[in-house]
């Protein structure tokens, strides 16, 4: 399955209580149970004013559903073409 990563613009996300970012991922999560299976949450990562997600999905539109779904931006969708691991290089 196709490897997205999603750039999520959410002023102040780095100063987000642990309970709202609870609450944004139970969300998150609820939507995903909608959309079924065919689409999953990896991890994301939280910065001073964004959030980037990993999800596999089958396709941008996906993505772009379960965002609207769960009320948080999908500002940029990138298909992941090449995973590069330094363990792997030695």
């Amino acid at each position: 399955m196709p490897q997205y990563v999603i750039e999520r613009e959410v002023p102040g996300a780095g100063a987000l209580s642990e309970m709202q970012i609870r609450e944004m991922s139970l969300r998150s999560l609820a939507a995903l149970k909608q959309l079924g299976p065919q689409i999953q949450w990896l991890h994301s990562y939280v910065t001073e004013d964004k959030v980037y997600c990993v999800y596999l999905a089958p396709d941008e539109d996906s993505i772009r559903e379960h965002a609207r779904r769960c009320g948080l931006p999908a500002d940029r969708i990138a298909a992941v073409r090449r995973l590069v691991d330094p363990a792997a290089l030695v």
